[in-house]
């Protein structure tokens, strides 16, 4: 973990460069507030700061507010205060401008080191909290076996991907993948095999669609792929793209290479049209394809029925 020292007295900054080498602690410093808020601000920014009050440009105690108005989801900085104020309404001050701890000079160095080693503990805690619930939300949000999102959360993005389209009053696509007799390769092949087939699709289909699309498993041997910006015949095209991609090369797994195939739906949305409405569609597209052979594209059209009231007018 890194320490940013922020003083400019050259006698503090010398004496206490050398008590965080003599402890060990990795260090930058700053000889004013200026250039410690931009290191504050990068993105592997140090996360325990030593900052001395009284700085040319910004001040320590200014450093230290700036970092608590700071959007939610930032890294925190745990922040160390150096002044030679030792009055308790200038603790006070220190503490509502958002400073985790306040030392006044001179001090004992036992002391700093004592202070800076509960400011690192601190920081590691938080990170670990981090760490621990990113991979809670990776985990509620991701599909297990194969690392992309979930039912539940492909079919959030579809929703957010619906609104914005009637808003915008853009198109979006959706494909429903199913793997061509998955049941066969698991009774032949063993269900270690039929895992290594799903992993390997994955992989496939995620290099071949873009940053901004979605892609999730929707259940069993089935996936979601939700294309915004895409009309019906862009997204056919994609499918029968991304079929290709699946069918052209054959899948390893522990007993013997395998030609994998898979079948899918294709709709685009309509105007207002529900996500129910959309997926029922693409399901019985996606119904279409086994129907008709396997290994194939099917689309998903809406028929427009004209008003036969309105079509007498015209005539």
């Amino acid at each position: 973990m890194t320490l940013l020292l922020a003083e400019d007295s050259p006698f503090y900054r010398r004496m206490i460069t050398e008590h965080l080498q003599h402890w060990g602690f990795d260090y930058v410093s700053a000889r004013d507030g200026k250039e410690a808020w931009k290191m504050l601000m990068k993105p592997d920014a140090p996360r325990l700061a030593l900052l001395d009050w009284v700085l040319p440009e910004i001040e320590g105690v200014e450093l230290c507010r700036r970092l608590r108005t700071r959007p939610e989801g930032e890294p925190y900085t745990y922040t160390v205060l150096l002044t030679g104020r030792n009055q308790k309404r200038e603790m006070l001050d220190a503490m509502d401008a958002g400073a985790d701890d306040f030392l006044a000079k001179p001090f004992d160095p036992a002391e700093l080191k004592a202070r800076l080693l509960v400011g690192k503990r601190i920081v590691e805690l938080q990170q670990k909290l981090v760490s621990a619930n990113d991979a809670l939300h990776f985990a509620a949000s991701h599909d297990f076996l194969t690392e992309i999102w979930n039912r539940a959360e492909i079919l959030t993005f579809l929703r957010r991907e619906l609104a914005r389209a009637r808003r915008d009053a853009s198109p979006v696509g959706i494909i429903l993948v199913d793997v061509d007799h998955f049941k066969s390769i698991n009774d032949e092949c063993g269900h270690q095999a039929g895992d290594s087939v799903l992993q390997e699709m994955t992989q496939r289909l995620s290099r071949n669609i873009r940053e901004y699309d979605g892609f999730g498993r929707y259940g069993g041997e089935e996936f979601l792929l939700v294309m915004p910006g895409c009309d019906l015949t862009t997204t056919t095209r994609r499918a029968n793209e991304m079929r290709v991609i699946i069918e052209n090369v054959p899948m390893l797994s522990q007993s013997a290479a395998r030609t994998v195939t898979v079948s899918m739906g294709v709709a685009a949305a309509e105007s207002t049209e529900s996500v129910d409405s959309l997926l029922r569609r693409a399901d019985t597209a996606l119904y279409q394809a086994k129907r008709n052979g396997r290994n194939r594209v099917e689309t998903s059209i809406i028929d427009i029925v004209v008003d036969p009231i309105i079509n007498t007018r015209k005539n």
